[in-house]
């Protein structure tokens, strides 16, 4: 996708107009949908709606419609027909697409207010956003304690995504269960619950800091599924730490990309050396040179700047070609490459290098 320049120099200026607006659009479109002009302007369906209309439909001056409606047509959300305005397709996914929903909460939520101290956080190589949101050092020390509406947009985010890939992956799995599973970085539980639903034998270990492990232990034991779990509060930063042994097979879903090109070597190596004979380690990442579709390229290569301004100031979403050299570099040989799991990730066999 990227081997080229695309723009025309009129299409590059085009551009360049839409970035130095991309603010004041973002905010716009985010009042549109969330004081119900966009619901309006659907429910008008193809007569349309007339400006004082939809200022009484959505309890607004119509000033402050007019503005809306304006800023809307220049951004292709809407459109207008002798003084009738009509929702256009984009208006559309932006009110009625999951995605669209779940990404855009995520950065009004989230990333918005943080995203203004990017240039510091690059030049310290630390989240100099994240004091946005709360007193933490990184974003996953307050994951349990976060206000809303962010707590609940992250997670509807990190959800998202990894949700649509659990089902195909718990498939391989099952096609040949380890008897013991090691779940780092397990977050809330849900790939656990996953597996201990569908392969009744197994027995499965968390690892993660002590809040996220507090949050999965409820949900495990409110399925009744606790008592084939074991719990590893471990920061794996602490270069002291190591991870559990007797475990066949080690599993990280979206984890690896919350941590810098050494700490991912660092990881890697610690889990190679947790394994037994035979052992594997199965990697669930989304790599940005791996997907099908350029607007899904696009989201992963922006939510790297989330990692920079408010997870932690060091880590993104990788490329897969520097990520399979980490995985190089720690020890490991990827046996399997699956791309497109859940339509967006790919899965990584691992084997330690003989």
């Amino acid at each position: 996708m990227y081997d080229k320049d695309p723009l025309s120099a009129l299409d590059a200026i085009s551009a360049a107009q839409w970035l130095a607006f991309a603010p004041l659009a973002f905010q716009a479109t985010s009042v549109m949908r969330d004081r119900g002009v966009l619901a309006a302007l659907a429910d008008a369906g193809t007569d349309g709606a007339t400006l004082e209309q939809l200022a009484d439909n959505c309890g607004l001056s119509v000033y402050a419609t007019r503005v809306l409606l304006e800023a809307g047509l220049g951004l292709h959300i809407l459109w207008r027909h002798a003084d009738r305005f009509r929702l256009g397709k984009l208006g559309r996914v932006l009110l009625e697409d999951e995605m669209t929903r779940i990404n855009f909460d995520f950065m009004k939520d989230v990333c918005y207010a943080p995203a203004a101290h990017l240039d510091e956080s690059l030049m310290q190589g630390r989240p100099a956003g994240l004091h946005e949101l709360g007193p933490w050092s990184t974003l996953y020390e307050g994951l349990s304690s976060m206000a809303e509406p962010a707590r609940g947009s992250w997670h509807a985010f990190d959800h998202f995504y990894s949700d649509q890939a659990f089902p195909a992956a718990c498939d391989r799995l099952a096609a040949g269960p380890p008897v013991r599973l090691l779940d780092v970085g397990c977050n809330t539980g849900r790939w656990a619950e996953y597996c201990l639903k569908r392969v009744p034998g197994m027995e499965v270990g968390l690892v993660d800091l002590e809040p996220q492990l507090a949050r999965a232990r409820e949900r495990l034991q409110t399925a009744a599924l606790g008592h084939r779990v074991k719990y590893y509060p471990t920061d794996l930063l602490d270069a002291a730490a190591a991870l559990p042994a007797g475990y066949d097979l080690i599993w990280m879903s979206q984890f690896l990309d919350c941590f810098s090109d050494n700490q991912i070597v660092d990881i890697l190596r610690k889990a190679r050396a947790a394994l037994p004979p035979h052992g594997r380690i199965w990697i669930l990442e989304l790599f940005w040179d791996r997907q099908r579709f350029e607007a899904a390229a696009f989201s992963l290569q922006q939510t790297s700047l989330y990692f920079t301004c408010v997870a932690n100031g060091n880590s993104q979403m990788y490329e897969s070609t520097v990520f399979l050299r980490l995985v190089e570099q720690a020890g490991l040989v990827v046996a399997h490459q699956t791309d497109a799991v859940g339509g967006y990730h790919t899965l990584l066999e691992c084997r330690p290098v003989p």
